[in-house]
């Protein structure tokens, strides 16, 4: 689990925060999620009950839908960076992998994450790539990307 420290002091985990920013067509973001250990945050009922993602907003900012890795890769790029102990160690590697992720369940890849912060890295861009969310889909995603953003439907 990787965590963050927010604004508060506190520290919230890549999960918690990716669950609590999500906004659905009856509901969210649910901020108490912040709270709740990664399994509880991801196991909430009303995750399930709450219709399909409409979009994501964290820290009172609208995330764009697409690319649909765009949230989480930016929460976990931004916590990686608050975390320089283990970023140094990431940075030592040019290849990841997650033996659990499987793309018919899920979107989101720890070991996608790692790479492109790698690159950022490598490439002298990830102090560009995290002035903003709009910088990171521009740096991350390219222009395609950001021509693709629609107005938020919340």
């Amino acid at each position: 689990n990787l965590y963050a420290t927010g604004n508060s002091g506190n520290k919230y985990s890549v999960e918690s925060m990716y669950q609590a920013s999500k906004v659905f067509e009856k509901g969210g973001p649910y901020i108490d999620l912040l709270g709740k250990t990664s399994r509880e945050a991801k196991k909430d009922i009303r995750i399930k009950e709450s219709g399909n993602i409409i979009g994501f907003k964290l820290n009172g900012k609208v995330i764009p839908m697409e690319p649909k890795s765009l949230c989480y890769n930016w929460i976990y790029i931004n916590t990686l960076n608050q975390n320089p102990e283990l970023a140094k160690q990431i940075i030592e590697y040019d290849a990841f992998t997650d033996i659990s992720f499987n793309p018919k369940k899920s979107i989101n890849c720890q070991a996608e994450s790692c790479a492109i912060y790698v690159s950022l890295v490598e490439l002298g861009l990830l102090e560009k790539a995290l002035a903003s969310i709009n910088d990171f889909l521009m740096v991350v995603y390219g222009k395609n990307a950001m021509n693709s953003i629609e107005k938020p439907l919340f």
